[in-house]
């Protein structure tokens, strides 16, 4: 038993942690509480040198993964690829407004399932508010496009476990394969996706402008001197098209090849730095660009982040916080599939909205571990905790930190979305998603997998 200075320590590092990432004093980057957070709690003796080791085996696969898919986001920006999609995006809604919020939807889900949750916020929200400045749309039309885009980016992560850095922590903490945990998840995931799509459509449709005014968008969105927009040089268009297309396969292929290569054991972290490697090359011959450029863009606070936190939900764990949820949950968890199911996932989702879905995941996580669970409950489980983490983390902007990052980007480019705005619309459609999706979770089990 840790001494009773060690577990205050421990408690009072992680509450000021939390606080300081919420609030993020001059702009502050999460990295840097986090940090701090972890060297307390190693100094107050709740982590040993042989939990960091411990730790590193499971945070590090799952950083680089990440990192590696970070690089092909940037590698496709410098060949205007996310401006081009915008502009097609345009192009396609053929001045329907209906049709560009589609879009707009299909923009972010595609965007995270090929990237990353917090990528994909990087990568859209600036789009958007481009698109949608353009339009001349008031603040009133633009809420329905990125708050939907970025609630759909964020959940997106729910799917498949390689869109989000937490989950391939878990995945890990969890023993489960990447190739398992998407058969398993991927078809109530988007089926709950496209719920909340809906239930979205249904609270903003009278936001939603019916017509928008498309006019030349080629000065405005991008410096190439080619877009689908100009019709006066169709030869560079077919060019672009050619090339976007090629790059687009050629994502999708390294993402399938992650989930080949988890089912055969071949290191996942490493098909993916392999394939952003293989990019790297390919713009160095197409664009004359060095690499250097990119190693700079990396944001690498993303690996501090990730291991600080686990490192203070590790003192947590050990100073007995798993052995506290453990003595509450496990008869709630063991009574049967579906309650094991809701049950997780809506505790999961309460904690996420407390503390954020980082810290809420990977303590249910580790609790799981040591419950004693048949394998089939213990993986049900599991997927109800990502759910939760994903899905229910969203009722609250601090749930999670792409959310953060969104409001953030928000606030630099001057489009005011309230916190009561945000809620308004988060209580209407979260929960009842989130229940939604827990029982396609079971159905789905219950019919291919008991």
């Amino acid at each position: 038993m840790y001494h009773q200075t060690t577990m205050i320590i421990t408690i009072f590092a992680f509450i000021l942690t939390m606080i300081m990432i919420f609030i993020r004093p001059k702009n502050m980057n999460e990295a840097i509480p986090a940090t701090l957070g972890a060297i307390i709690v190693f100094l107050s003796g709740s982590v040993s040198f042989t939990d960091l080791l411990d730790i590193s085996s499971k945070v590090t696969g799952a950083a680089i993964t990440i990192i590696a898919t970070i690089v092909m986001a940037i590698v496709l920006e410098s060949f205007a690829f996310f401006s081009w999609t915008a502009a097609l995006m345009l192009k396609l809604s053929k001045g329907s407004g209906n049709q560009l919020y589609w879009y707009t939807l299909l923009l972010c889900f595609l965007m995270t399932l090929f990237f990353n949750n917090d990528g994909s916020i990087l990568i859209t929200t600036p789009i958007l508010i481009l698109i949608l400045k353009h339009l001349g749309l008031k603040n009133r039309q633009m809420i329905p496009y990125l708050l939907s885009g970025a609630l759909i980016a964020t959940a997106s992560s729910a799917p498949i476990g390689v869109s989000n850095i937490v989950n391939l922590i878990a995945l890990k903490i969890i023993g489960m394969d990447l190739y398992l945990q998407t058969e398993m998840m991927f078809v109530p995931g988007v089926i709950g996706l496209f719920f909340l799509s809906c239930l979205l459509y249904i609270v903003f449709k009278k936001d939603i402008p019916q017509s928008i005014r498309v006019h030349s968008f080629s000065i405005t969105l991008q410096k190439s001197p080619y877009h689908p927009l100009k019709k006066n040089n169709e030869n560079l268009f077919n060019q672009q098209k050619k090339l976007m297309i090629s790059m687009l396969i050629f994502v999708f292929l390294v993402r399938i090849s992650l989930f080949i290569a988890s089912y055969i054991g071949i290191s996942v972290s490493l098909v993916a730095v392999l394939g952003s490697i293989i990019l790297l090359i390919w713009r160095w011959i197409q664009l004359k660009k060095n690499p250097k450029d990119v190693v700079r863009k990396i944001p690498w606070h993303i690996l501090v982040f990730a291991f600080a936190m686990y490192v203070i939900i590790y003192g947590l764990h050990n100073i007995g916080l798993t052995e506290l949820l453990i003595a509450h949950l496990r008869k709630l968890v063991n009574d049967s599939l579906l309650h094991a199911s809701l049950t997780m996932g809506m505790i999961t989702a309460f904690l996420s909205n407390i503390f954020n879905n980082h810290p809420a995941l990977m303590v249910s996580t580790m609790a799981l571990t040591e419950m004693g669970l048949e394998p089939l409950i213990m993986k049900t489980v599991y997927l109800a905790n990502i759910i939760g983490s994903d899905i229910g983390s969203l009722i609250l902007p601090i749930g999670t930190l792409a959310t953060l990052i969104w409001m953030h980007i928000l606030k630099r480019n001057k489009i005011f979305i309230s916190w009561l705005d945000y809620i308004k619309v988060t209580l209407i459609v979260i929960p009842p998603t989130l229940i939604f999706t827990l029982i396609c979770l079971y159905l789905w089990l219950l019919l291919f997998f008991v």
